[in-house]
């Protein structure tokens, strides 16, 4: 879905959901940039949304707001469709990605796909980038991921936030999966996002909003209430980790389901934080029957349907 709505000249917002991140457009008389791309599963629908915009102008520029696989897996399939395409990453992962360190990357640990994909350019933090008729400021913004920029536009006031701000609270603090402190660090950018004072948010997930005061005193209240309980935060963190992968396949069997989920790195490691006094299998049942009751999750016949 496409959004064009009180946005600037030049700026379009391809709405995707919850598997694929939000892709930004930004084009000017002279280039076109693209600032996330979605999950693999999503590349061709990708690419067919730049097309259908761009017609036959190139896309330029491919931008990443920060490297995680519902952000950056559809890196690989514009690359070779667009074999000019420059490509920018935030610096602090350059290196795994040269290396293909799907560790590093957290495509392992978390059991996701991202196919390999190379870059150009770093993104850096205090830099600005005049793209579609307006200069792009770069701010680290540390917390859901340690490494994450949000891009900001002064002169329309307009915030292209990922992952660290949307209407309804703000992503996983992953380094709190792995016992890595970063509350803190999720303060600071959304104190960091109130200075900034912008009238809207194009979020990495979710619709444009422009009701940013509601936004970040939700987004606190939420932080506030994970802070006082840790395995709050996990449980929350599991359960997300789960539905992603029933969003990627659609409907699985419930015992394919659990091979997946216990050979999941991150999955066993909250377990042994937050789970012990239950069995791994136990435990993955509890969080699905918490996606069930939420409704987002439907059992027919030992097969587990996304909802």
């Amino acid at each position: 879905m496409t959004h064009n709505d009180s946005l600037p000249l030049g700026i379009t917002v391809f709405e995707r959901g919850w598997l694929s991140a939000n892709n930004v457009l930004l084009t000017d008389a002279d280039s076109a940039t693209l600032v996330d791309t979605g999950y693999v599963t999503h590349q061709e629908q990708t690419l067919a949304l730049v097309r259908g915009h761009l017609h036959d102008r190139p896309l330029d520029r491919l931008v990443n707001t920060h490297l995680h696989s519902d952000h950056c897996g559809g890196n690989h399939y514009l690359q070779v469709h667009y074999p000019q395409l420059q490509t920018w990453i935030p610096p602090g992962l350059s290196q795994a990605v040269l290396d293909w360190s799907q560790e590093d990357l957290s495509y392992q640990p978390t059991g996701q796909n991202c196919p390999r994909f190379h870059f150009t350019h770093l993104l850096q933090p205090g830099s600005v980038h005049r793209w579609a008729y307006a200069n792009c400021e770069v701010h680290a913004a540390p917390g859901h991921d340690p490494l994450s920029v949000i891009l900001f536009a002064p002169e329309y006031r307009l915030l292209m936030s990922a992952d660290a701000l949307w209407q309804n609270g703000f992503g996983v603090v992953f380094p709190e999966l792995v016992g890595v402190a970063a509350f803190d660090e999720v303060a600071q950018t959304l104190d960091l996002i109130e200075r900034l004072n912008p009238t809207t948010i194009i979020p990495g997930h979710g619709s444009v909003f422009s009701d940013v005061s509601p936004a970040l005193d939700l987004a606190r209240q939420k932080l506030e209430a994970f802070a006082r309980n840790p395995e709050r935060h996990a449980r929350y963190g599991t359960k997300v980790l789960l539905k992603f992968k029933l969003l990627e396949w659609g409907q699985i069997s419930r015992l394919e389901f659990h091979d997946w989920a216990m050979q999941v790195p991150y999955m066993r490691d909250l377990h042994q934080r937050f789970g012990m006094s239950y069995a791994l299998p136990t435990w993955i049942d509890m969080m699905l029957a918490e996606l069930t009751r939420s409704g987002a999750l439907l059992e027919l016949d030992g097969m587990l349907h996304d909802a």
